[in-house]
């Protein structure tokens, strides 16, 4: 009966204190401030109930930063705060550091273009929580992917893999990091990865479609490189895709994985033909392309 209470009493004291959170926000401004951000404040305030509190928090985060990526923003000031409050009220609630990195990490449109809270947020979820692999993995994703760190990514995967219990697939990864860091196979190991290693279909997509961009950056990399070969033979460019197929030798016209043919610019410029549907391709694009942001694929 007194448990039933107090848990009422703190539900009302939880609702209560966001309520005067939003309250004492400015409606009006373009400038966001996020009021009692301080954890220790928000500790004391949630009366012993800190898992209760984190949840809150970690809803809050989420949609905050669904909100402001529906609408493209490119800023998310109030994200790394609002995940470093929940992390501290419950520093054991493993879903904020997974989600809370593909949300700080990637550049807009994807996320909020801060990889350093991505990673302070990991190492702290890490210290709480050493035994969990996954997090090293996370860890050594922001590396690779955000900052091309290769080096701080083969000492997370390595680390990771001296976790008991660990995915034998860190040893590998870390072994390729150290020799081959930079190249298209260790990218698709690590997105082949993360989509073997998670259930949320929303990670398994977006490991897909960078998956399927990278296939076409590949593609591209190497018909360039053939254009550049036959300028080198003949002292001109090809004057099209089937002149160019012909003296490469090619088994037939290349197409991308959704079977549509690369097209050939006039100066020699390979080109996708439908480049929105790789939202992450690199290469190929049209010249003042800018890509659609997609409002539903984290990162990882």
């Amino acid at each position: 009966m007194i448990a039933g209470a107090c848990l009422v009493l703190s539900l009302a004291a939880s609702t209560f204190l966001l309520h005067r959170i939003d309250q004492l926000r400015p409606q009006a401004t373009l400038d966001e401030v996020l009021f009692l951000n301080s954890p220790k404040v928000i500790k004391r305030a949630s009366l012993g109930y800190d898992g209760l509190m984190a949840c809150i928090y970690w809803t809050r985060a989420v949609q905050y930063f669904g909100n402001r990526h529906h609408f493209a923003a490119t800023s998310y000031k109030l994200l790394a705060p609002l995940l470093e409050i929940t992390t501290q009220l419950d520093p054991h609630l493993l879903v904020a550091y997974e989600f809370g990195s593909s949300f700080l990490a990637p550049k807009p449109p994807f996320g909020a273009a801060d990889p350093k809270s991505a990673i302070d947020l990991m190492n702290y979820g890490i210290q709480n929580n050493p035994d969990n692999w996954k997090l090293y993995y996370d860890l050594g994703f922001v590396y690779y992917t955000e900052l091309k760190d290769y080096k701080g990514a083969a000492e997370a995967f390595a680390r990771g893999s001296q976790v008991p219990n660990a995915h034998p697939f860190l040893k590998v990864i870390a072994a390729q990091m150290a020799s081959h860091a930079g190249d298209y196979e260790t990218a698709r190991m690590l997105w082949r990865a993360s989509y073997q290693n998670t259930q949320d279909k929303l990670i398994k997509q977006s490991a897909v479609d960078h998956l399927r961009s990278l296939r076409v950056d590949e593609d591209v990399e190497h018909l360039q490189a053939a254009v550049t070969r036959f300028g080198e033979r003949n002292g001109r460019l090809p004057v099209s895709m089937a002149e160019l197929v012909s003296a490469e030798g090619l088994p037939g016209t290349p197409v991308d994985p959704d079977g549509h043919p690369y097209k050939m610019a006039p100066e020699g410029r390979i080109e996708v033909r439908v480049p929105k549907d790789f939202p992450f391709v690199t290469k190929g694009l049209p010249p003042g392309y800018k890509p659609l942001p997609t409002f539903d694929s984290p990162q990882r």
